[in-house]
């Protein structure tokens, strides 16, 4: 069962993703949530405690994530490729109403999108020991995500099919680096 202060945060994002921030107003969240404005007010007694409160959940779930692909059985790469779709999970929300108050102009949220972009390439980086190889892998997940997060709201589902294609690129990138001659 989700308390009051989780279900206005969910509230929160979901108004955000769905209105943008301009129309995510307190009475809105409020609404959604099934709390009344006092009660939301009770938890965030401001819109930007809201806001903050947010971006710690994201925090909090990119950081699952990131261990998650540190400790892949497949290695990070393959792991960031495979989960590199829209899944309507809680970091899939949190995430698109957190790059909302991005476009929105939020200073803490520019920074904690970025923060969490640069974790997910040194991850890549520390298991590849090649930077610009990471930095393919990864525009090659965010195009993926860009791309699923398009189809999903637009109510199209993303084809998995194409994954074991582009695994199998990412191995051969990832074999010619390893087969390279070292300096």
């Amino acid at each position: 069962m989700t308390t009051s202060r989780e279900r206005i945060l969910d509230a929160y994002a979901e108004a955000l993703a769905v209105d943008g921030e301009r129309h995510a107003t307190l009475e809105a969240v409020a609404a959604r949530a099934g709390v009344s404005k006092g009660g939301l007010l009770y938890h965030f007694p401001s819109k930007d405690q809201l806001a903050d409160a947010l971006c710690d959940r994201l925090v909090a779930l990119a950081a699952a994530d990131v261990d998650a692909m540190r400790n892949a059985a497949d290695g990070p790469a393959r792991h960031y490729i495979r989960t590199s779709h829209y899944g309507d999970t809680q970091l899939d929300r949190t995430l698109v109403a957190v790059a909302r108050l991005q476009q929105a102009g939020d200073p803490r949220a520019r920074a904690v999108i970025e923060a969490i972009s640069d974790q997910w390439l040194s991850v890549l980086h520390e298991a590849l020991g090649d930077r610009d190889l990471a930095r393919t892998i990864k525009l090659i997940g965010d195009g993926l995500y860009h791309n699923a997060l398009l189809s999903a709201h637009s109510g199209q589902h993303t084809r998995t099919e194409l994954d074991e294609g582009l695994l199998a690129v990412i191995d051969r990138l990832i074999g010619q680096r390893v087969d390279a001659p070292q300096p």
